[in-house]
């Protein structure tokens, strides 16, 4: 649990900028990819990673603009991108402005039970964490670059002059 609004923003900076980066490389044909057509594609799970920061807030007094509905999902890379930007930086302005570090402690009702702010915040970043991990293995089914995460890429190696890990 958060207990500290600045040390949310700063763990939201490196997560969000990880998410982005994601959502940069993907393309409007790697949208479709799907391991299988019971089970939500690429885009899909892109355009819900941008819908759940408003979703997951919704119970909050946190009052921002971003897309609320992960229903239908736009056919455009760059559109699902750019309003993870534009998400991301109404959801942060609203937490400098609207919250303090005590706010954190208050409980809001979240999925039938009750939760401190600052829990919710984790899971928000957990979420997130969870549909890119999705989103990595999809994109790599569609033959696009990923960007390193928690650390360098296949792809990336080279940039430290290091030879990727053995297979």
């Amino acid at each position: 649990m958060f207990q500290d609004l600045n040390h949310f923003l700063k763990s939201w900076e490196y997560e969000s900028g990880a998410t982005q980066n994601l959502l940069n490389n993907l393309t409007d044909e790697s949208l479709k990819q799907e391991i299988t057509s019971q089970n939500w594609n690429l885009g899909r799970i892109a355009w819900h990673t941008v819908a759940s920061i408003h979703i997951i807030t919704s119970n909050t007094k946190l009052r921002f603009e971003a897309q609320a509905e992960d229903w239908p999902v736009p056919d455009s890379a760059k559109f699902i991108a750019c309003s993870y930007r534009k998400a991301s930086e109404a959801f942060v302005q609203a937490l400098e402005t609207q919250w303090r570090d005590q706010t954190l402690g208050e409980h809001i009702n979240f999925l039938g039970r009750q939760m401190p702010n600052g829990s919710l915040l984790m899971f928000l970043l957990q979420h997130q964490s969870h549909h890119r991990g999705q989103m990595t293995v999809l994109m790599r089914q569609a033959g696009l670059n990923v960007p390193g995460i928690y650390g360098p890429s296949k792809e990336e190696w080279a940039k430290f002059g290091m030879e990727p890990p053995k297979m």
